[in-house]
């Protein structure tokens, strides 16, 4: 059995190999890459389309061939994994073809996590040199109007800053300014330098310098500590997949202290095939939902 596995992978392989050097790989990519993308195209949310453009803009997307390589690397892993579980064929190849139904949640996930990091960035800029501006002109419309020229942000942060000066000119207040832009990005440190610059418009601060200089402190040690949350999370997430792939292999201890034998008799027993179901599910699921929890919530407070 195991030789006529070997025998449909080795198979697989040749054809690939083939069928990339008759066409330099181009067709193959372009037509995998126009399929993928189709699909992308009619079921993709509009608000990750925005997403996954701007990922593209950063340069941080996958090309067609690490797409492919990823397919490759899940369909085979996901096979060899599920036949040491099961030692059938055909429910190997449903396991292989099901992972590769998870790329796609995964690229969500990554695709979201690169945004978030950028308008964290963004937002950054955004505080810091507004307080800048506003050390300079002693008024809140005039610093946004500051950093919106000096060319210094990017889209979409600039566009809300623009919308942002435009809504202080035509309601005569900064306060629509200030929900406006609380309300599309909810971080601690646009809430507490809006507040700031809040009072100061509006109440007044015999002390405005010593405040903006402790708030730029403030935002200071929120990067400082948002940039060493995400290399903790990078070490984490790589032992959190090792640890993930060992719990899969935990399978080859149990044949190797039942002896393979025994542990294809066993097989025949339909509550230990609903076992190892259950195994694979709930390990899958774990893994899972490290990938969300790894991926979310960056440059959140």
């Amino acid at each position: 059995m195991m030789t006529f596995i070997m025998f449909i992978i080795i198979t697989f392989i040749v054809i690939f190999i083939i069928v990339y050097r008759n066409n330099n790989g181009e067709n193959v990519y372009k037509y995998i890459s126009n399929q993928a993308y189709q699909l992308y195209d009619k079921y993709a949310p509009y608000s990750f389309k925005n997403i996954r453009e701007k990922v593209k803009e950063l340069g941080q997307e996958y090309t067609t061939k690490q797409y492919v390589i990823q397919v490759a690397v899940f369909s085979v892993g996901s096979f060899l994994i599920t036949y040491l579980y099961f030692y059938n064929v055909l429910l190997s190849l449903l396991y292989s073809l099901i992972s590769i139904v998870v790329i796609p949640y995964l690229t969500y996930l990554r695709c979201n996590r690169i945004y978030s990091e950028y308008i964290f960035e963004q937002i950054q800029v955004y505080t810091t040199n507004t307080i800048m501006e506003f050390a300079t002109t002693q008024s809140f419309v005039k610093a946004l109007e500051g950093v919106y020229e000096s060319g210094v942000l990017e889209e979409p942060v600039r566009s809300d800053v623009k919308m942002m000066i435009d809504l202080a000119y035509q309601n005569g207040t900064i306060d629509q300014s200030i929900n406006y832009m609380n309300a599309k990005y909810d971080f601690y440190i646009v809430r507490n330098m809006h507040q700031l610059f809040y009072q100061i418009t509006n109440e007044g601060s015999k002390d405005a310098g010593a405040s903006l200089e402790n708030m730029s402190l403030d935002i200071d040690m929120l990067v400082e500590n948002v940039y060493r949350d995400r290399l903790d999370r990078a070490q984490f997430h790589k032992k959190f997949l090792q640890f993930g792939i060992i719990l899969y292999l935990m399978v080859m201890l149990i044949q190797f202290l039942l002896g393979v034998e025994t542990y294809i008799q066993m097989l025949g027993d339909w509550y230990v095939q609903l076992l190892l179901h259950g195994i694979i599910i709930v390990n899958t699921y774990f893994l899972l939902s490290g990938e969300k929890y790894y991926n979310e919530d960056v440059g959140a407070e």
